[in-house]
């Protein structure tokens, strides 16, 4: 796409100018339940209803704005989530850690295996050695310093990453049965039950994802960014019995969590607590099941809200 075509296709679409402006500015402007609305409208095209709410994404962004909890800062640090974790569900299914650093330019690399994982404790970015000698370090220590500039917080208010204090982690490198993947199963829990989960799929080559309910029955929904393909033939763990039963321990009392988890040969891993998928801005299909989730939420009678 040259220039002129961005220019075009910005012009044809003005939220496009509005969503990049808020996010320039989004350092200075304070009032939270503001920026959450305009942030919402901006990339989506609707109202959130915040006074009133009834979809998944108006029930995710209300917990967003006013379910504060002081541990969920613990929950969503990648690094202080696996003592956490460990502490309800055992040691045995934490990943176990290599190494955490503060600066990137820090980390020996001489001194990893052959094979290891590296990822900041309150981001999504991720990077995947599979050969040490092979790596180029100078690259990723400048992507790992992009990544510890980036503030949640402040891009999308999500209020567990504001205080959590920023490093980077490294990781044994793990794949399950296929060989070449490690595949996480995402369980969505609604006040402390699970009531559907979600396997992500071709990755590397379009991105999918199949929903399920907790007994691995194929459902007829999924998100847009994300198409289903309800042909798509997947395996359900045997242990998935096991893998609901950890995902609510870990949810217990939580209006909202979505439990990460692996299984690798029937071992099951911990992987990442997300309150927001999305940042609650995405879009399912059928748009009735955003009704549908969001009357799973049952909503707290108190505000919690903090700066």
């Amino acid at each position: 796409m040259t220039n002129t075509e961005r220019i075009l296709r910005t012009i044809k679409h003005p939220r496009t100018i509005g969503s990049a402006l808020l996010r320039i500015f989004a350092h200075w402007i304070t009032d939270d339940e503001w920026y959450v609305k305009k942030r919402y409208y901006l990339s989506t095209g609707d109202r959130l209803n915040l006074e009133s709410p009834q979809t998944f994404n108006d029930k995710l962004n209300w917990l967003k704005l006013f379910d504060r909890q002081d541990e969920y800062t613990i929950m969503a640090d990648k690094i202080e989530a696996k003592k956490y974790v460990a502490g309800i569900i055992g040691e045995k299914h934490i990943i176990p850690t290599l190494g955490i650093w503060y600066n990137p330019y820090d980390i020996d690399f001489d001194s990893l295996p052959e094979q290891f994982v590296l990822k900041c404790n309150h981001c999504s970015s991720v990077y995947i050695c599979k050969e040490n000698k092979y790596i180029r370090e100078k690259e990723i220590k400048k992507s790992l310093i992009r990544d510890l500039q980036q503030d949640y917080y402040i891009k999308d208010r999500e209020w567990p990453y504001k205080n959590i204090k920023r490093r980077i982690l490294a990781e044994k490198y793990m794949v399950d049965e296929s060989g070449y993947e490690l595949k996480d199963y995402k369980f969505f829990c609604f006040n402390g039950k699970v009531k559907f989960f979600k396997i992500d799929f071709d990755r590397q080559v379009g991105h999918h994802a199949n929903y399920f309910d907790p007994q691995g029955n194929l459902l007829p929904f999924g998100e847009v960014e994300y198409m289903p393909i309800p042909e798509r033939k997947l395996a359900i763990p045997s242990n998935l019995a096991e893998m609901i039963c950890i995902a609510e321990k870990l949810a217990e009392n939580i209006p909202f969590i979505r439990v990460d988890l692996y299984n690798v040969k029937g071992q099951i891993y911990f992987g990442e607590l997300t309150f927001f998928p999305a940042s609650g801005r995405g879009a399912l299909t059928p748009k009735e099941w955003e009704y549908t989730l969001g009357s799973l939420i049952k909503l707290p009678t108190t505000k919690e809200y903090k700066k």
